[in-house]
């Protein structure tokens, strides 16, 4: 056999520099240089036996069968019964275990489901010897992928198996050793494979997302797609990502929101829509921020905002209690239970963003409304003693911002105890928002509420603004305020404005950032553990040339018995 190139990254210590490591300051300096335990001996043996071979699929093999249907099947065999009909399961090898020199016990694993594939000699019926067998327990390592023909059966011992009639068949060999424990790494597969509790933090934001698909289609939205590239990023108040389109010679930014898209299929007669895409916005990573990330949002016409809240409610408590059913009935085993389903039960408490201000303040807000409202809203904050934000100088902040702030340290940690509703902001915050006049502290409002669980804003929703002439005002306010970040363009949305003019229904609009919902849900304060491949950073980094640090455990060719335990 004619020996196979050796694999760059196979080289044994191969040491491989992170590019532009300076980039990457959060990282050691071990883990941007770094020896990697990767064996050339491995890929020598299997050439040596003949095995390094990825063979194509053959279905002349038996009923083919996954390991969830298998196990499903044949979970009422009883103790020594063996299955008549042959079959096939597929799957990772998790541990090789010789008990003497004719028996040989493999644990495969497969969509998230184990099974105990039996090697007997005697019951071999392809003419394998007992060096064979051998052979093949000495080469199988944890983590190469094989084939096990042979028939269902329970062992003495309890444990279901499929009794392999044929040689198991290695479909592809694992060249990297994987390790038992994951220390650090950039690498999320093996992360995968090493910690159960990665993998199903993953499944469960694809159940959550499912879950939330199925609600929607339930109360009668379609789910639409909008672009991606436009002309000008709009819809909510970040930095977006810019790029040059060669097909049409200018800039183009990437969408920091879906809304204002969404909003022109309402207007098209599409009163029920909803979208579940990617978002990006160039800022800053932090435990709850990354710059791309998944937004879900719908809008409904002839919708209030008591009935976003109701809405809202029913919807949360849905994906709770589907949760924690996955977690509890062992789907999710590795997840923390969701310890307090009650708090999703009852509605869920409401706070008054200006009253509330004002009573922890003690004093009455000057109006938000008014060309002086900044610094007056400034000398009562110093009058008052109240202490700068983050170390900052008050008056950096623009007023939409000063007051943002203001309801993250006084307002938001109410939702500690229980979901908390915000509710009317001032209008200043909320530019696609309807407002009105509060009768009660004669303030311009906007028909708006943000659910914050935990401390942490969790949705936004409001009556969406349908007066062309309104809305076209509250962009240009929107632009003397500079509420607007850097590279985010100062200039009022005209096409959106003349959209407008073709008749908006009285329409409620809805946001919410799919990753932070699984946050939630999963217990985890770091968006990095809810995303695919971890954060940008650890993107970048991933497909740099950077290696994995772990602990390598032996787990081929161990002596041992059936039912030994599994990790």
């Amino acid at each position: 056999m004619r020996p196979s190139p050796s694999l760059q990254f196979l080289r044994p210590y191969a040491r491989v520099p992170v590019r532009n490591a300076a980039a990457f300051p959060h990282l050691h300096r071990g883990q941007l240089s770094q020896r990697r335990p990767f064996h050339l001996a491995r890929q020598q043996e299997l050439e040596q036996a003949s095995a390094l071979k990825y063979p194509r699929i053959r279905n002349d093999v038996g009923e083919i069968m996954r390991i969830p249907d298998f196990r499903a099947k044949y979970q009422d065999i009883r103790q020594g019964v063996v299955a008549e009909e042959e079959i096939t399961v597929r799957g990772r090898v998790e541990s090789v275990r010789r008990a003497g020199s004719k028996l040989v016990f493999i644990d495969l694993r497969s969509e998230f489901e184990n099974v105990q594939g039996l090697c007997n000699l005697g019951k071999l019926v392809d003419g394998t010897t007992s060096s064979g067998l051998k052979n093949l327990a000495r080469l199988l390592n944890r983590g190469d992928i094989i084939s096990v023909t042979g028939k269902a059966t329970r062992t003495q011992t309890g444990e279901l198996s499929i009794q392999a009639t044929q040689l198991p068949e290695v479909l592809t060999p694992s060249l990297v050793p994987r390790p038992e424990k994951v220390e650090d790494t950039l690498h999320r597969h093996i992360d995968m494979l090493a910690n159960r509790r990665t993998v199903d933090i993953l499944r469960l934001r694809s159940y959550i997302i499912r879950y939330l698909r199925d609600f929607f289609h339930q109360c009668n939205f379609l789910e639409f797609q909008t672009p991606i590239l436009s002309g000008n990023a709009g819809g909510a108040v970040a930095r977006p990502f810019t790029v040059h389109a060669e097909a049409v010679s200018k800039g183009v930014s990437l969408r920091i929101a879906p809304e204002l898209w969404l909003k022109r299929l309402v207007i098209g007669g599409v009163d029920r829509v909803f979208e579940l895409g990617p978002a990006f916005r160039n800022e800053g990573i932090d435990q709850t921020h990354n710059p791309e990330f998944t937004i879900c949002e719908f809008y409904q016409a002839y919708a209030n905002l008591q009935d976003l809240i109701t809405i809202t409610q029913d919807l949360i408590r849905g994906v709770a209690e589907h949760c924690a059913e996955l977690i509890s009935n062992g789907t999710l085993s590795s997840l923390a239970e969701i310890s307090d389903l009650s708090v999703y039960q009852q509605p869920f408490q409401q706070a008054e963003f200006i009253p509330t201000l004002q009573e922890k303040l003690g004093f009455t807000f000057p109006d938000l409304t008014s060309p002086s409202a900044h610094e007056d809203l400034l000398s009562l904050l110093e009058s008052h003693s109240i202490p700068p934000f983050d170390g900052q100088d008050n008056t950096a902040l623009p007023l939409p911002k000063l007051l943002d702030k203001l309801a993250e340290r006084y307002i938001e940690p109410l939702s500690l105890r229980s979901p908390l509703f915000i509710t009317h902001h001032p209008v200043i915050m909320s530019p696609l928002s309807k407002s009105f006049l509060c009768p009660l502290t004669k303030q311009h409002i906007s028909a708006r509420t943000e659910l914050f669980i935990k401390g942490k804003e969790l949705a936004n929703m409001y009556e969406e603004e349908n007066d062309p002439f309104a809305q076209r005002e509250k962009f240009a306010e929107q632009i003397r305020q500079k509420d607007v970040e850097a590279g985010q363009k100062l200039e009022v949305d005209e096409s959106f404005c003349y959209a407008l003019a073709s008749g908006l229904p009285p329409t409620g609009g809805w946001g919410c950032g799919v990753e932070r919902l699984v946050m939630l849900m999963a217990g985890t304060g770091r968006i990095s553990e809810v995303l695919s491949f971890g954060n940008l950073r650890n993107v970048v980094v991933g497909g740099s040339n950077i290696s994995v640090t772990g602990t390598v455990g032996e787990s081929k060719g161990e002596e041992g018995g059936e039912g030994k335990k599994r990790e």
